[in-house]
């Protein structure tokens, strides 16, 4: 398992091997040890999973908040994504900036997003299935969002306000700047 940097240092790329033959091939999708070495020490207590039927389905930006942040392992189980991590943490050094990584089920690569980062995706192909493990509960208590097009933020999304297929709770969104001090 490979473990790379993004250009946000804390948010990291996996990519498993992939061993392969006649049949097909085999992935260890998961290895705490070996993610440990990277500096993942995520706890993961928890996995979801969403299904996406329209290609342009954009879900996000989520988050919790403290005391019960999430940090997440995305990856994609059949279709491709745009998925999106924003550094929400105001004394960040990269406040405001994103990291977005095209994951798809052919490949295996998986994005982990630490603490103090919004997330997000948007479907590339139509019926995509996304698996990904937290490090905390899902609490309602502490769940937020901000507007995946915040034009403070710029995220370059592959379609536009009219094309994306948004739940009305994503639709309803504060901005980042209305949000508060979240971290």
């Amino acid at each position: 398992m490979d473990v790379i940097e993004t250009r946000i240092p804390d948010v990291k790329r996996i990519v498993p091997k992939r061993f392969g033959d006649a049949r097909g091939w085999f992935s260890e999708t998961f290895r705490a040890d070996a993610l440990e070495r990277a500096g993942i020490t995520a706890p993961f207590v928890q996995d979801n999973q969403s299904f996406s039927a329209p290609q342009g389905t954009v879900r996000g930006l989520h988050f919790q908040i403290p005391p019960q942040p999430q940090a997440k392992l995305i990856r994609v189980l059949s279709g491709a994504i745009l998925d999106v991590a924003v550094d929400i943490r105001p004394d960040s050094p990269t406040y405001r900036q994103y990291v977005a990584v095209r994951l798809d089920a052919e490949g295996g690569e998986q994005l982990f997003i630490p603490h103090g980062f919004a997330h997000g995706f948007c479907t590339l192909t139509p019926d995509v299935m996304v698996a990904y493990k937290v490090d905390s509960y899902y609490s309602p208590a502490h769940d937020r969002g901000i507007r995946w097009n915040d034009p403070e933020i710029g995220i370059e999304w592959p379609v536009s306000e009219a094309e994306a297929v948004l739940s009305d709770k994503d639709r309803k969104a504060p901005c980042l700047s209305e949000a508060g001090k979240l971290f």
